[in-house]
């Protein structure tokens, strides 16, 4: 159902995908609207295909069947770089770059998709502040921050570019409950602020804060994906 108001962001259709030089299947008939305001979670036990589906919709993983649309549009050619402008995907284990946790956030900027933009300090010291961290981190090496300090630093680097859609795939499974809840809190924020316009999906092992975050929930077994109500149906009896 279409909410009142949303655009149809990102839609996949039947998408599949082969294990290399096989017949088995990886994912298959996946399919997906996320339309604006849309928070999903997805969730599933370990090996059900659950990044291999994020690195699929992210366009960073070739497809075997079916269709990504961008806005109504198929995400080939020249259309994938700005696809990935406004889509942005965060692995649970987040590449940083040499130097400080600023030079990483600048990083993005001298990329070609993101020079019409420019790095701004007065956004990133409002969301250090969200996450309870001094502007003063700024100037710590990306070498010495723990993995849940690397995973604040890469969801900082995706939100400060206002994307349209996130990816998140257990973005806080190295961070402490504090923040946690605080990793959380700011990315319903970003996606309140234009709630019409934005998404998320998330992968996440935690069903508190599947409940925290989202109303709508869907299920990863075997490489098929299916609401988490027809989920339960098919384990009956």
């Amino acid at each position: 159902m279409t909410k009142a108001n949303s655009i149809s962001l990102l839609e996949v259709r039947g998408v599949g995908r082969r294990e290399p030089n096989r017949d088995n299947w990886l994912l298959r008939d996946i399919a997906l609207n996320f339309e604006g305001g849309s928070r999903l979670a997805i969730v599933g036990p370990t090996g059900s295909g659950k990044t291999l589906l994020m690195r699929a919709l992210a366009r960073l993983d070739a497809i075997d069947a079916g269709e990504i649309l961008w806005k109504g549009s198929p995400i080939c050619g020249d259309a994938v770089p700005h696809f990935r402008r406004e889509a942005i995907y965060l692995h649970q284990r987040p590449a940083l770059f040499e130097g400080t946790v600023e030079d990483n956030l600048r990083l993005p900027f001298t990329l070609g998709s993101h020079r019409d933009r420019e790095f701004s300090r007065e956004i990133v010291y409002s969301l250090l502040a969200k996450v309870n961290r001094a502007e003063s981190f700024l100037e710590q090496s990306a070498r010495d921050l723990s993995g849940g300090e690397a995973q604040i630093v890469a969801l900082l680097r995706a939100i400060q570019l206002q994307p349209a859609v996130l990816m998140l795939d257990e973005p806080t499974a190295a961070l402490d409950d504090a923040s946690t809840k605080m990793i959380e809190q700011l990315v319903s924020d970003w996606c309140d602020k234009s709630s019409s316009e934005r998404a998320f999906v998330w992968v996440s092992h935690d069903k508190q804060q599947v409940g925290r975050l989202v109303a709508q929930v869907m299920v990863m077994s075997d490489g098929r994906l299916a609401a988490e109500a027809d989920q339960r149906r098919e384990q009956l009896p």
